[in-house]
């Protein structure tokens, strides 16, 4: 039998936890009382058995930060700006939250696969449009564009609020896979950092794709736009795969994070992490307590809350 790995991801004022069967969001509102929402997991990608392989599983991550994931974090904006007295929201669809999500993929579509397609071509010219140097082009551009991306949120106020949750999750699983009693002092004696963080998994999906997007630079395709959107056509249809083997080297490194060969591996992630965690406040990390504990009961693992 596999090894179920809990985790999830930040919220406004909150957490998302997510687990076999079910996920579970807890969100502080105004009164600074915790709101809990949850939900069984129906999607095929959950329940399938082909939702297991390897290689497939990886979408599901995709899935987590794409769908469930924005659904859950604009559920969690709605409670934290509830007024006393409304009532609570209870879903997590609608074509406000279906359009929402399409702009913020169409954006991250933009910024990292269609700037950097560009910008490398463009550059590129500049020594004989030689293959190789226009994939590292890219490549490289999409990995400043995306520590920047993270260190400019980061200096939002309310966007290093959210770290501060991302850092009470990652305490708060790190905590639970140590065997720990579930309580703020004892979850909080532990690390913001975690092996399987979805920053280590882009980054690794970033780098990943440098080298299974070079050979598909169409360089001696013409005209030139033909080329360039060709390119990009195939760095988009090639997410799935670099996804499926981003998510299987983070598996394996967190099973295998004592061997100093898997540790060299997994460090620049957890350097990547000082930018999108912070050390939690005790209600943050209260909230992310809150949500794994019912995630845990359905998976039947009470006996760790």
């Amino acid at each position: 039998m596999s090894t179920q790995y809990y985790g999830g991801q930040a919220v406004i004022e909150g957490v998302m936890m997510r687990g076999r069967k079910s996920m579970a969001v807890a969100v502080r509102n105004p009164q600074n009382e915790i709101v809990l929402h949850e939900d069984a997991l129906t999607a095929k990608i959950y329940t399938s058995a082909w939702g297991q392989w390897p290689f497939v599983r990886g979408l599901a991550l995709l899935w987590d930060a794409l769908g469930l994931g924005m659904r859950a974090l604009m559920w969690s904006a709605d409670v934290a700006m509830q007024e006393e007295g409304q009532a609570q929201p209870v879903e997590f669809s609608g074509p406000v939250a279906w359009t929402t999500i399409a702009t913020s993929l169409a954006f991250a579509i933009g910024l990292f696969f269609l700037l950097p397609t560009i910008a490398s071509k463009w550059l590129a010219g500049y020594f004989g449009d030689h293959a190789a140097v226009d994939a590292l082009f890219e490549g490289g551009i999409r990995l400043l564009l995306f520590v920047l991306y993270l260190w400019a949120i980061g200096l939002m106020p309310d966007i290093r609020r959210v770290f501060g949750y991302h850092g009470a999750e990652h305490k708060t699983i790190n905590a639970y896979e140590a065997g720990e009693e579930l309580t703020v002092a004892n979850v909080q004696r532990y690390s913001v950092q975690h092996t399987r963080c979805g920053t280590s998994f882009l980054l690794y999906v970033l780098v990943i794709s440098i080298f299974l997007f070079a050979p598909l630079t169409f360089a001696g395709i013409e005209p030139g736009w033909l080329a360039l959107l060709l390119r990009f056509a195939s760095r988009l249809l090639l997410i799935p795969i670099v996804a499926g083997i981003a998510y299987e080297i983070i598996r394996f490194s967190a099973r295998h994070d004592k061997n100093p060969a898997m540790r060299a591996l997994i460090a620049p992630g957890l350097l990547l992490q000082k930018l999108t965690t912070r050390e939690p406040e005790d209600g943050m990390v209260e909230c992310a307590i809150a949500a794994l504990r019912p995630v845990l009961a359905a998976d039947g693992w009470a006996k760790k809350q």
